[in-house]
């Protein structure tokens, strides 16, 4: 089934009828499809079902284009990235042709569902300029990560588990908890093996978030526990290209203060949470999605 919905896709990105466009989305590497298995296993697989999720996909690759020229990122999943190769007008028109299409798809399906998927991606947009903001200074403000977390990432997860609901007449809310526990972890775990994972395995040069200005929640807790020299280091660190020294010193720190273990473990409470809604209802392969995203190593 997931062929049928990268059919689909390509059939959506072949009808704008524009080689380059084409020749643009060929370069593009594929993900996981998260999105796509969740609704398939929320929803079934009829029609709608299949361009639901290709649509979801198609807005999930947009904020990625978006998302490597804002961070002026080289590497996507491995692969040299569309600003980096083609050059940052290229890909940001992409992710504009790429929202574009989406939304036109979307008035298809239903009036609610792109009530529901629209409002997501406000909600995305809003979390990539929080990030931005975010990025410009060190910062210890645990509430503002969590609420651009769940705007940048979760929100768009929270949406499709919630328009899979909508699909096949269950009960919206615990669907939609589920997909926003489901977000947040994800990313919390994608921010603690920025630090963890070598280069090879994350696809991009480790420790990067720190290097392009992001604090994410492991170096929050860090800064909490420093002593006053320590934190001054921390700082100084902070947007720097980081010596091979540099960033021992920072994954030594989290080791010892066991920074990365409480980490996790918030990650991990949110990802229990998903799995007791859903086996309240009877979801056990959403539920082993969500055991699955806790144990990934990449």
């Amino acid at each position: 089934m997931i062929d049928a919905i990268e059919r689909k896709i390509e059939q959506y990105i072949r009808e704008l009828n524009d080689k380059r466009v084409l020749s643009l989305y060929k370069k593009l590497p594929k993900g996981k499809r998260l999105r796509t298995k969740l609704i398939l296993k929320i929803a079934g697989e009829s029609l709608k079902v299949i361009k639901t999720a290709s649509i979801i996909e198609i807005i999930h690759t947009a904020s990625l284009l978006h998302d490597d020229v804002i961070d002026d990122a080289n590497m996507r999943r491995g692969k040299i990235s569309i600003n980096a190769s083609e050059g940052n007008k290229s890909a940001i028109m992409m992710g504009d042709i790429l929202y574009s299409k989406a939304f036109f798809e979307l008035i298809d399906i239903s009036p609610l569902i792109a009530k529901v998927i629209s409002n997501a991606v406000v909600e995305l947009s809003l979390g990539e300029l929080a990030d931005v903001e975010l990025s410009k200074r060190f910062h210890t403000d645990r509430e503002a990560y969590l609420k651009m977390l769940y705007q940048k990432t979760a929100s768009l997860m929270e949406a499709t588990a919630e328009a899979g609901a909508i699909l096949s007449g269950k009960p919206r809310e615990i669907y939609r908890k589920y997909g926003r526990n489901l977000g947040l972890a994800f990313q919390m775990i994608d921010d603690i093996l920025d630090i963890t994972s070598d280069s090879k395995t994350l696809g991009k040069p480790a420790l990067h978030d720190f290097t392009e200005g992001k604090v994410t929640l492991p170096y929050i807790y860090l800064y909490e526990v420093l002593a006053h020299e320590d934190r001054e280091y921390l700082l100084s660190l902070h947007r720097k290209k980081l010596s091979s020294c540099e960033a021992l010193w920072i994954k030594g720190a989290m080791e010892k203060y066991k920074i990365i273990e409480k980490s996790y473990r918030e990650a991990k409470e949110l990802i229990e949470e998903a799995i007791e809604l859903m086996e309240s209802v009877g979801e056990r392969d959403l539920s082993n999605i969500a055991k699955a995203m806790i144990e990934r190593e990449f």
